[in-house]
């Protein structure tokens, strides 16, 4: 793969800035911009006219989702975003009073806001706290006893970069009768997922980071043998197997995941959601992930030689592509600000600055990148 041509044909982005910010929200390609353009244009000068061919690059989105992690197409539902996903497992889970849900207290809130959510349904959300930036598996296991219905944790932790060890923790999840339910969105594209070979039960993601989508557009994964074990919410029109133009009522829901799709496509972030998936799938999930990490480990080395301290695990095989940095007397929230200045973007998260590089950040952005550390008092 040559990387300077991909970046100057696709990230517009690099003409001004500097861009570390993909765990936020990441700039659009270029193909995916023009896919969104493309799109309104129709819409403003057609109406529905062409609505089947976009609904067909829709169902194109969803066998691409599904080669991206190995699923199957009936696995797959599109969400708006990572927190509806969570949403619609809590509150669609046969819970029954005194279950409990693990997770680990490092997580984004909306992995922890819809598991709180069920407390008025008698389910206990137990907090595990991480020792030095890791979460160890042995304490995710001691809080896990005879009623523990599901463990809900990330793959890569948003503000540490903590990679945690899915193919350890579905083992001990499914000795003990736990789902695994895995809020992806950090990880999926640094990493590879497969859930064939790590039998993840639950999986969802927001396509705006890493996968270079827009906001508005996701994925829910639903292992085939839960579909028909959880209640489905939102239904609709969508949600089952006849027409709604039928002129009987039939509520039949789909054998699928589409059972949580229940009205309208998010039709427009799903045509760029698409694009953005044909340009990584067109490199590689396997290149994207090796790209992705080196990046990372240039930031880290980048950071230490400038005197911070790179926080979070220093086992590579406990990392992503989050590098969460600090160093005595600088205020974070002042070095994301002075980069939006000199056209550098990263983040303040937690009390730390937080850079996460993708595929095309050259040279020039790592030299934009260590002026603006270098600088800092």
């Amino acid at each position: 793969m040559n990387w300077n041509e991909l970046r100057k044909a696709e990230f517009p982005v690099s003409q001004q800035w500097a861009y570390f910010d993909h765990a936020a929200v990441a700039p659009l390609p270029r193909r995916s911009a023009e896919r969104l353009r493309t799109w309104i244009d129709d819409q403003e000068a057609n109406g529905v006219v062409n609505w089947p061919q976009w609904e067909a690059r829709v169902e194109q989105t969803r066998l691409d989702v599904a080669r991206l992690i190995h699923a199957s197409p009936v696995e797959i539902a599109f969400v708006s975003s990572t927190t509806q996903g969570i949403g619609l497992i809590a509150e669609g889970f046969p819970w029954v009073p005194g279950d409990n849900v693990v997770t680990a207290s490092d997580e984004y809130p909306s992995n922890v806001y819809p598991w709180m959510n069920l407390r008025d349904r008698g389910v206990e959300l137990r907090m595990v706290p991480s020792r030095a930036g890791r979460i160890l598996p042995e304490d995710l296991v001691a809080a896990i006893d005879g009623r523990t219905r599901v463990l809900a944790i990330s793959l890569v932790e948003f503000a540490t970069g903590f990679r945690n060890d899915l193919d350890q923790l579905a083992e001990l999840c499914h000795e003990r009768g736990v789902a695994l339910f895995v809020d992806a969105i950090q990880g999926l594209g640094p990493l590879v997922v497969n859930v064939r070979k790590t039998p993840i039960d639950f999986l969802c993601a927001s396509g705006q980071k890493w996968l270079l989508g827009p906001e508005g557009a996701g994925l829910l994964y639903v292992r085939q043998d839960w579909i028909e074990r959880l209640r489905p919410l939102g239904v609709g029109s969508h949600s089952v197997t006849s027409s709604y133009n039928s002129p009987l009522l039939d509520f039949a829901l789909k054998p699928n995941a589409q059972r949580w799709e229940g009205g309208c496509f998010a039709m427009p972030a799903l045509q760029a959601f698409g694009a953005s998936l044909s340009l990584l799938l067109e490199i590689g999930p396997e290149a994207v992930s090796k790209r992705i990490l080196e990046q990372a480990e240039s930031v880290r080395e980048l950071a230490r030689k400038l005197g911070w301290t790179v926080a979070g695990s220093q086992r590579p095989e406990e990392q992503g592509g989050i590098v969460a940095i600090e160093k005595a007397g600088i205020l974070p929230d002042d070095v994301a600000r002075r980069g939006r200045e000199v056209q550098v973007v990263l983040s303040s998260r937690r009390g730390r600055v937080r850079i996460s590089p993708h595929v095309y950040n050259d040279t020039q952005d790592f030299d934009r990148l260590g002026e603006l550390l270098g600088s800092a008092p």
